[in-house]
């Protein structure tokens, strides 16, 4: 037999959820990941039995020595145990989706052959622990670009040897979401790595407020001189540099999540938490004395930096709600990282003179598609009022906005929505296990390869398309059987990737483990 390339690939099989009452014991679960090896011959046969396989084509199949029977078809691979099935295909675990022939190894796993190649998809025990270390390294190796975690582009497909780092629109908010996870790490496991990587990446990101020049403003991202500048935005110098303008409220939010947990978490006495509260109280006064907006180098309000009645009222209506949402978070993070009693009482003024409470609660009324990104952004600031509000009159109204986007929000089996809303609500009944096993079910490859999940047998169509008018399922898949993205991408998108020219930094399992972990929504892992 000719064989192409030999191909390994990484995929996390079941998670076995655990009473929520007490934090559930980490245990390891099956992990699949790189091996290599020379193939050897299969005495192939069809599946006798109905199985209801996503695409059509069975041509082979096979049973591995913990008994899981698995079964090739024409446009993937189908793993069927007795918790479930899983089904593989694309560049992450295949070289080609058309499987010839497979055969079990001695571990439980199998050997696929393709038109492309061979790959072996072997198993190993992993905690859930284990894979928050495994994507810290990755972070470490690839995607830390000065301290801000970066976008890394392949020159070749899958070549991961060919990384470079990129600057992104978002590298505040992206940072911020990373450092927050390390800090409720530390809080967690008190390592001095933890403190040492949240430490850099805060650093990075009081940066992007300095390099600027304007008190309060901060910059999306920079370069240092020599680095490839992204082709889009607007771009300023600066010393050694260039730094990209016309910030968003995403940048804002950003900073103000990481400025609230860098403040309690960090150290008592650690030098960074002046600086913290100093940043904030600068970027509080520039949206308070520039009529809640954010005013960039011309003098002018950013495309997306408003938080005032002249842009719910206008452009903005549909944002309202959200825009509310966030202002009101900034300020009470403000009031509880400066100890300043002026924002709190311009956050009271805001909320209940101003009406900003009340609008906060109007999202189903004023919401004009469902955005994912919009999501994230209503999450973070919830995390934050829930965490240092105590009144319980606001409480209540922040609490009837959050059930607002909890409607869509609770079927989409995400880890950090789940467990900020049950920080919000304690007394509520989420499915605290079906957020661990997306945690578990996100694949080690985080390569960006292509998926074309629109012909699977198994999916159910929305007849809605999504915002960008592309298909999207109504039932939920699971991380490892789509295109990699961030949890402000919509799970339900059947269709993407772009053809394995980019990884992911993984930074996104960071914040939900550790925040997960902190609140005791998982526990430790199980002693070996």
């Amino acid at each position: 037999m000719r064989i192409g390339r030999l191909y390994s690939v990484a995929f996390f099989l079941s998670f076995q959820a655990h009473a929520a009452t007490a934090p559930p014991v980490d245990r390891p679960t099956a992990q699949i990941v790189v091996s290599q090896g020379a193939p050897g011959t299969l005495s192939t046969g069809m599946v006798s039995t109905p199985v209801l396989v996503p695409v059509p084509g069975l041509t082979a199949w096979t049973r591995s020595t913990d008994g899981a029977t698995w079964i090739g078809t024409r446009g993937g691979l189908l793993r069927l145990d007795g918790t479930g099935q899983r089904f593989f295909a694309s560049r992450r675990y295949l070289p080609d989706n058309h499987i010839e022939a497979i055969w079990p190894d001695q571990q439980a796993g199998v050997w696929a052959r393709t038109p492309g190649g061979v790959a072996h998809l072997q198993l190993k025990p992993m905690t859930l622990e284990e894979k928050a270390d495994f994507f810290e390294a990755r972070v470490r190796a690839r995607h830390d670009r000065h301290g801000l975690v970066a976008d890394s582009r392949l020159k070749r497909a899958g070549d991961l040897a060919t990384n470079q780092l990129a600057s992104n629109d978002n590298d505040g908010l992206w940072t911020a979401m990373y450092a927050a996870g390390k800090l409720f790490e530390y809080a967690v496991r008190p390592r001095p790595a933890a403190l040492a990587a949240a430490r850099k990446s805060i650093e990075a990101i009081l940066r992007l407020e300095s390099v600027t020049g304007v008190s309060g403003f901060p910059a999306r991202s920079w370069i240092a001189a020599g680095e490839p500048q992204p082709g889009d935005g607007e771009w300023h110098d600066m010393p050694g540099g260039r730094w990209k303008g016309d910030a968003s409220s995403d940048e804002i939010v950003g900073h103000f999540f990481i400025f609230g947990l860098a403040w309690d978490l960090l150290p008592a006495g650690d030098p960074l938490k002046p600086r913290v509260a100093a940043t904030a109280r600068r970027m509080m006064d520039h949206i308070i004395e520039h009529q809640y907006t954010l005013v960039d180098t011309d003098g002018k309000p950013t495309r997306w930096g408003w938080w005032n009645w002249e842009y719910f009222r206008g452009r903005g209506v549909s944002d309202g709600p959200l825009n509310a949402l966030e202002v009101l978070s900034f300020l009470k993070t403000a009031e509880h990282v400066t100890g300043d009693a002026k924002y709190g009482r311009e956050y009271r003024r805001m909320a209940l003179d101003e009406g900003y409470l009340a609008h906060a609660a109007k999202y189903l009324e004023l919401r004009e598609e469902i955005n994912y990104s919009d999501e994230e952004l209503a999450m973070l600031p919830f995390y934050l009022v829930f965490r240092y509000e105590r009144d319980e009159a606001l409480l209540k109204g922040y609490r009837q906005a959050l059930e607002q986007w909890w409607q869509n929000a609770r079927r989409e089996r995400n880890p950090l929505w789940h467990f900020i809303y049950q920080t919000a609500n304690p007394s509520a009944s989420v499915d605290l296990a079906e957020a661990r096993e997306t945690l578990a079910r996100i694949p080690l490859d985080l390569v960006q390869w292509s998926y074309d999940n629109s012909r699977r047998a198994d999916v159910e169509l929305d007849p809605a398309l999504d915002r960008f008018r592309r298909p999207q399922s109504r039932n939920w898949l699971p991380p490892d059987e789509r295109a990699v993205m961030k949890w402000n991408g919509n799970p339900f998108r059947l269709d993407g990737g772009n053809g394995g020219m980019g990884e992911d930094d993984g930074g996104f399992f960071v914040l939900p483990y550790w925040l997960g972990r902190y609140h005791r929504f998982i526990g430790p892992p199980a002693s070996r």
